[in-house]
């Protein structure tokens, strides 16, 4: 037989059967007899390890790769091995293990070195048919470095923060997101090149459903670059942002060219048939930035808070709650109508995304940006770009928040009358969300202020909530039967002039909040040329109101019950009576909030029955309370003073009112009904002009 070479005796060392010398082999060749020079080596013995054996040390071998000299001798023991065989075995396993972990990692190396190699000639074929973008001709590669590994270094940085998010998302919606392609963001609108349709206006909230698994990554980078934008916005000055020629120094307009420039991402550029409008403030509030963000990310809280704003929102898919607890990483599909309290000024519908993120200890950002680019077949009517708020946590409860509004508008149906106000950025801009925030911050101060002494009618804290809940719910239900929401439909009575009365009707079956039957609404709009500091002063005296108030027969009006929740005297909610000569209204009580800010004020009652009231007094709940409210929206008309409600300017007023006029829900209306409101609503209109007039003279 052929003596086996030393590679030969190798070879039966076999990764699957991990063959080992024995120890009696090792100790033999040492023996005395072995040393004789005239005898034949000795063939070495090689010992082959049962299937058993294998198991057993592969099994441990997961457990603990590197077995001490006690644990290889119980191994040793329990299989029938040497400890030194057990040693040999464990040695030649790390290095086999080691061996095949560099494989890997070469395959590894290798496919991503093909992949650098591919994406290197890939940029060079690029650069070699690049061009100037100012003169057009060739572009040698000295000139886009800069401007490429700039845009490198972003793109890096939002792919990874991308990835962070899709896997938040992927881990709150059940499955993993989509894997999604480079999308191209290298300079440019590429990406708001891929989106060239939208929506029609008015069937957008209706028709709309959540984005498709294909759709969400493009949702997830939107969002990113969005927040990355808002935070800009918020932060930079000129020239980005320059100061308006009305001497205000906290009055800043976008410069466009720059915005283009600095922002060449996004949703695309602008279309020709719509206008830009951006504006930004900044305010002190009165909330903890927490509560903010938890108000602003509840689709049903931010509603309510922003009422005379939002007419309707809904969320159409979470595709993450964010983490640890809040809503940090949050994002949310949703659709939003805002409205000015009008009928003469259309509402404007989004489909949009909204981003929250947390930037350092107690600092926070809201993010919007439209989606309705996603799955559309006609041009919008409204975008939204990159909109929201920063918020910086402040001592004793308080916060600076930093609002950008910036949307894309088809605003030619608006009616003449409310076109200066809609220009001037009072009706949809940054100024009116931040003074609505402040004011409704006020309010809830004051709700939930429990030091506040009580009087002879409300008797208790609890009394006290109870009827600022039922306030609130009387304001809502105004702000959202006044504006000219897609929800519903308001009939001219007669003629196109601004301040015909409009009308619409709904059915009330089953809802506590308000009396069954047909509910009939009508309201009206038009321009005084009286401040509206001083409108609203005469609209919520009590002692003027049987001046205007057909309802309370001229009897004489006393407040019973006053609560204030704001800085401003104008901000209160009241109880009043009607004392009148007809017998079968002086039990009538009156709710009235009034509640004043600088882009505008309320003044809103509704009727209430005595005995459900003592029920709200006592502390009872007031959600069953019936109230049909109605009452006025005051505005500024727009002008270069408008702001300070004080000064000589206009005023845009709204009236409103809401009636029962059948108990028994038909289908049916009757036009006695109509021509009663009708006449109502004309009455208080010539009678508010009459007596403002005559008081200004």
């Amino acid at each position: 037989m052929t003596r086996k070479t030393p590679e030969n005796e190798l070879d039966l060392i076999r990764d699957d059967e991990f063959e080992t010398k024995s120890g009696t082999d090792i100790m033999e060749g040492a023996s005395g007899d072995d040393q004789d020079p005239n005898k034949r080596p000795k063939k070495k013995q090689y010992h082959r390890h049962t299937q058993h054996q294998i198991q057993e040390l592969e099994s441990f071998f997961k457990e603990c790769p590197h077995p001490d000299d006690k644990q290889r001798k119980d191994l040793g023991k329990r299989l029938g091995l040497e400890p030194l065989q057990v040693k040999f075995w464990f040695q030649n396993k790390r290095t086999q293990m080691k061996s095949q972990h560099e494989r890997h990692e070469n395959t590894q190396l290798r496919n991503e070195n093909d992949k650098l190699r591919a994406e290197n000639i890939r940029y060079k074929e690029a650069l070699t048919t690049a061009t100037c973008p100012n003169c057009g001709g060739p572009a040698a590669i000295g000139e886009m470095s800069f401007d490429e590994q700039h845009l490198r270094i972003e793109n890096a940085r939002l792919r990874e923060e991308i990835d962070r998010i899709s896997g938040i998302a992927a881990k709150y919606v059940g499955k993993p997101m989509l894997n999604y392609p480079q999308l191209p963001s290298l300079g440019g609108h590429q990406l708001g090149e891929m989106f060239t349709t939208t929506t029609t206006g008015g069937d957008l909230l209706r028709s709309i459903s959540g984005p498709s698994d294909a759709d969400k990554p493009i949702v997830i980078e939107l969002a990113v670059s969005a927040m990355e934008e808002l935070i800009r916005l918020a932060q930079t000055g000129e020239p980005l942002w320059i100061n308006s020629d009305n001497n205000n120094n906290d009055n800043v307009l976008l410069n466009e060219e720059e915005y283009a420039r600095t922002f060449p991402r996004g949703i695309g550029p602008k279309s020709l048939a719509l206008k830009s409008e951006a504006s930004r403030e900044s305010a002190l509030v009165i909330i903890n930035y927490v509560n903010l963000v938890e108000i602003l990310m509840d689709v049903n809280q931010w509603t309510n808070f922003f009422t005379g704003i939002v007419s309707k929102a809904t969320i159409l898919e979470v595709l993450s709650t964010g983490v640890a607890g809040n809503y940090n990483g949050a994002l949310q599909v949703m659709t939003a109508e805002f409205q000015v309290p009008s009928p003469l000024v259309p509402t404007r519908e989004n489909y949009f995304v909204r981003y929250c993120k947390q930037h350092g200890d107690g600092t926070w950002a809201v993010v919007d940006v439209s989606l309705e680019n996603l799955r559309s077949t006609s041009v919008s009517r409204c975008r939204r770009r990159p909109s929201g708020c920063v918020i910086q946590e402040l001592p004793n409860g308080y916060s600076k928040v930093t609002w950008i509004e910036h949307v894309e508008v088809d605003d030619r149906a608006v009616n003449n009358i409310y076109r200066p106000l809609v220009d001037s950025g009072l009706a949809f801009g940054a100024k009116r969300w931040v003074a609505t925030l402040e004011r409704q911050c006020e309010r809830l101060a004051s709700v939930m202020a429990s030091n506040i002494p009580t009087g002879d009618v409300i008797t208790s804290p609890e009394g006290r909530k109870s009827m600022l809940k039922l306030a609130e719910r009387m304001v809502m239900s105004f702000c959202a039967g006044v504006g000219a929401s897609t929800a519903h439909t308001w009939t001219t009575l007669s003629g196109s002039g601004a301040d015909d009365v409009r009308v619409m009707t709904r059915k009330s079956i089953d809802d506590p909040g308000r009396p069954p039957g047909i509910v009939l609404s009508a309201a009206t709009s038009f321009w005084m040329p009286v401040p509206t500091k001083r409108v609203f002063d005469f609209l919520r005296d009590e002692n003027s109101r049987n001046e205007w108030d057909i309802l309370s027969n001229g009897g004489l009006v006393q407040e019973m019950a006053h609560i204030a929740n704001g800085r401003d005297s104008g901000n209160s909610v009241s109880l009043l009576r009607v004392n009148s000569g007809n017998s079968s209204q002086n039990n009538m009580l009156i709710l009235q909030e009034s509640c004043l800010d600088t882009t505008g004020s309320y003044v809103i009652y509704a009727p209430v029955d005595i005995a459900a009231m003592n029920v709200v007094l006592s502390g009872g709940d007031p959600d069953y309370v019936a109230l049909l409210p109605s009452g006025f929206a005051i505005l500024p008309d727009g002008s270069s003073n408008a702001e300070n409600s004080n000064a000589a300017g206009g005023s845009l007023l709204t009236v409103a009112f809401q009636i029962l006029v059948d108990s028994v829900p038909t289908a049916k209306l009757s036009l006695g009904s109509v021509a009663t409101v009708n006449s109502l609503i004309k009455c208080t209109v010539e009678r508010i002009k009459a007596s403002i007039t005559c008081e200004i003279a």
